[in-house]
């Protein structure tokens, strides 16, 4: 039976680490392409997350840990002092707001252009993306990206940990490192894009290997309690063909079981699923389920609610909610009270720049 509004688990407090989570509402990362140029956060972002700071948690945006790392335009980085100096203005307004803030860490690999990076694409082998890539001036065919060399990966995996100390430098409380979707780390999982014949190849253990030395040493950098993975197992996005899904995360979860990590966090997550089911069997820590709520396909009213609460019955810990937290600046209200949520205005908006879409979504107080 559905918990009534007020008497769901969605509201109960919970722990993450240190930080007292006043619910359990997650505010996923969402790409805004709201940055400069340059990847710096501009104010207008630190206007949009102090509104949503009610969120349990905020994950904030996918961020690059290096300039090669960039996918699309207008996306904020981590790796050099404007762009720490520009989140610290974001961290400090939600802070002020009440809220608590993660900041996920992702590269792009195969995923990027050189009119977006001035660089050519890295990737775990010379596989480029199946399709067009967004850049400044329209879509554009890929390009094949570099494989990376053996120093590449060192030097990657030591950004990765960089940008974790810049973000804890920058106000956030702790990172997720993004493992998903089909970009780096997960290129380094899938069969069709990780073509190596070294180490970081062939075998399961082998590609899952960059993902564990990633989030060791993002851990080492600024400790394990502040330090989140997120995984979308059998997402075909971005051109990802995984094969022997059912192995490689159960493998990846056995090469972390000691890290003692803030949290894992599974995309398009079904309770029904028997990989979910094993996932959370054998993830002993806190899980972040972002329910599976149709790709592509309508928000429903509820925002997500329902499909949440069956999470939450099946194992999972906090639930984390993406396109309702864009329309709802103040979502968590909402669903306690049983309020109607704005719909989702027209996709351009979501990534087009300025405010439309994007800071002028009403509040019931409104």
């Amino acid at each position: 039976m559905t918990n009534t509004p007020e008497k769901s688990r969605l509201f109960q407090p919970a722990r993450l680490g240190a930080l007292r989570l006043p619910n359990r509402l997650v505010m996923a990362p969402l790409t805004r392409n709201r940055a400069g140029a340059d990847g710096v956060p501009q104010p207008l972002m630190a206007t949009y997350y102090a509104q949503r700071a009610s969120a349990g948690l905020i994950i904030a945006e996918a961020t690059m840990p290096n300039a090669v790392g960039q996918t699309y335009p207008n996306i904020p980085g981590i790796h050099d002092g404007p762009q720490v100096a520009g989140w610290r203005l974001v961290t400090d307004a939600v802070n002020a707001a009440g809220g608590r803030m993660f900041l996920q860490l992702q590269h792009g690999g195969r995923v990027g252009h050189p009119d977006n990076s001035g660089l050519v694409p890295v990737a775990p082998s010379p596989v480029p993306l199946p399709e067009t890539i967004h850049t400044p001036s329209g879509r554009k065919d890929p390009v094949v990206p570099r494989e990376m060399t053996l120093a590449d990966i060192r030097s990657t995996v030591a950004d990765f940990a960089t940008a974790a100390h810049n973000a804890v430098g920058a106000g956030f409380a702790g990172v997720e490192v993004h493992a998903a979707n089909g970009h780096l780390l997960h290129q380094f999982m899938a069969r069709n894009t990780n073509h190596r014949t070294d180490a970081y190849g062939g075998s399961i253990t082998g590609r899952v290997r960059f993902v564990v030395e990633v989030v060791r040493a993002v851990a080492a950098a600024i400790g394990p309690e502040r330090v989140g993975l997120r995984i979308s197992p059998g997402n075909t996005i971005n051109g990802i063909d995984e094969g022997e899904t059912g192995e490689i995360y159960p493998a990846l979860i056995e090469a972390l079981a000691d890290t003692g990590l803030a949290y894992l966090h599974t995309v398009f997550a079904d309770p029904d699923d028997p990989l979910w089911q094993e996932i959370r069997k054998r993830w002993t820590g806190t899980l972040v389920a972002n329910p599976a709520l149709g790709w592509g396909g309508p928000l429903p009213a509820d925002g997500g609610r329902q499909a949440g609460e069956r999470l939450l019955a099946a194992g999972a810990d906090l639930i984390a909610l993406g396109r309702a937290f864009m329309a709802n600046p103040d979502l968590v209200e909402r669903l306690r009270t049983g309020a109607p949520l704005n719909p989702l205005r027209d996709e351009g908006w979501m990534y087009a720049g300025g405010e439309n879409g994007y800071t002028d979504y009403p509040t019931l107080a409104a």
